[in-house]
């Protein structure tokens, strides 16, 4: 491929930007990539920030690239800057610190940030996870004899509670909603995630909305709704996320619940694409339902495509949503958005791990939500997974039969 002169800008260094940057050169792209980060460290996974991060005892970043394998394909990763607007017009993009790189294609892969608690009274025990830094500061709380509040009963939230609870922390989990896990998964397994926590000694509490909090002091004061008060030694917030869009906002780019971009990843400015959790874009499965995934998985195949599509492939996103979480030994999966579904069919498998298959009124398989041990659903799901893909209607007996191999399905 021809270099191009001013060549490819990538801004946001973690999992979505990485990729992208490895899969231009893997593509043969052979023109400048920079890849612009605000964080000081090589671009990394977050997932292990809320279980590995917080239980081993030397935490590691899990690098996508080490400073070799960047330097070897070529790839300038310049960390601890922001970049603080973009000029469409002179193809440029301005840098915290004063400079200015042009670029051919840029792609925003700024990902998401914690959503604040909208309350006065918020000190420094009271903090949010977003970084590796972040997490070492958090671990430093989670030990036996302290005692861990986490405000929010999502992912994020209960994973770090499963974390706490493994190093002999004392954790209350609050919650507005009236369960756990609301969004996205289904209440029959939310409720075995409950239990689980309820048996390794967490608190959870459900339904409590926070009038106060008090952390500026030793210790953090929550007021609950009801008069109660949770009394801790740090309160984690984990209340979702908002994608980062300020840049792109500001440079006149659409934004609809993150930057908007169209079925191969491009913005309103056809030299500007954006992936990963910054962005919403149509799913070509749910009839070009336009969503935003904050998943891990999501942000590698859509920095790998928008680095195909940064070099002309014009290939439209098709990838099945795909989340998973580990807690307790137990293993959580969903393919598809479960919201989608009007009906369910259980598929009991060993071992005590059940699949839900989430069904349109038309019958087609929109979502299957899986739960067991390890990976007893792993299979299973990844072949729902492929039934979803392919737009397939299963009959629900042979979804609820166990006796029906789901391979056969899909073969069907």
């Amino acid at each position: 491929m021809n270099a191009m002169q001013a060549g490819m800008i990538i801004i946001g260094a973690g999992e979505c930007g990485g990729r992208a940057a490895l899969t231009l050169r893997d593509l043969g792209y052979d023109g400048p990539v920079t890849l612009v980060g605000d964080e000081p460290h090589l671009p990394y996974e977050r997932p292990p920030l809320s279980k590995e991060a917080m239980t081993s005892e030397s935490p590691l970043i899990k690098a996508i690239a080490s400073d070799e394998l960047l330097a070897e394909r070529s790839i300038r990763h310049i960390h601890s800057v922001r970049a603080v607007a973009i000029d469409r017009a002179a193809h440029a993009v301005r840098l915290s610190g004063g400079s200015s790189l042009a670029y051919d294609k840029l792609l925003l892969a700024t990902g998401s940030v914690p959503r604040k608690l909208p309350m006065a009274g918020l000190g420094g025990r009271c903090v949010y996870l977003r970084t590796f830094n972040d997490a070492l500061a958090i671990r430093a709380h989670l030990s036996a004899g302290n005692r861990v509040a986490i405000i929010g009963g999502g992912f994020i939230g209960l994973e770090l509670a499963a974390s706490a609870r493994k190093l002999g922390a004392t954790v209350t989990v609050i919650e507005a909603q009236p369960r756990i896990l609301m969004r996205g998964v289904p209440a029959e397994i939310a409720e075995i995630i409950h239990r689980a926590h309820e048996a390794e000694g967490v608190k959870v509490l459900t339904g409590q909305g926070i009038t106060a909090i008090a952390g500026s002091g030793a210790e953090v004061r929550i007021t609950l709704a009801e008069g109660h008060e949770v009394v801790a030694d740090l309160a984690v917030i984990g209340i979702g996320a908002v994608p980062v869009t300020a840049l792109a906002a500001e440079a006149g780019l659409a934004i609809d619940n993150g930057i908007a971009v169209d079925e191969t990843l491009r913005t309103d400015d056809p030299d500007i694409f954006a992936a990963g959790d910054c962005c919403s874009f149509p799913l070509g499965v749910y009839g070009g339902r336009r969503v935003r995934l904050e998943a891990w998985r999501n942000a590698q195949e859509q920095g790998a495509l928008a680095a195909k599509n940064m070099l002309g492939a014009n290939e439209a996103h098709a990838a099945v949503p795909w989340f998973w979480s580990d807690q307790y030994g137990l293993t959580l999966q969903i393919a598809g958005l479960s919201d989608e579904g009007r009906s369910t069919v259980r598929r009991d498998l060993d071992g005590g791990a059940f699949i839900l298959f989430h069904l349109a009124e038309d019958g087609r398989l929109v979502a299957a939500s899986g739960i067991g041990p390890g990976n007893a659903v792993a299979r299973d799901i990844r072949l729902a997974e492929m039934l979803i893909a392919k737009r397939a209607s299963p009959a629900p007996e042979a979804l609820g039969s166990q006796a029906v191999k789901l391979k056969s399905l899909l073969a069907a």
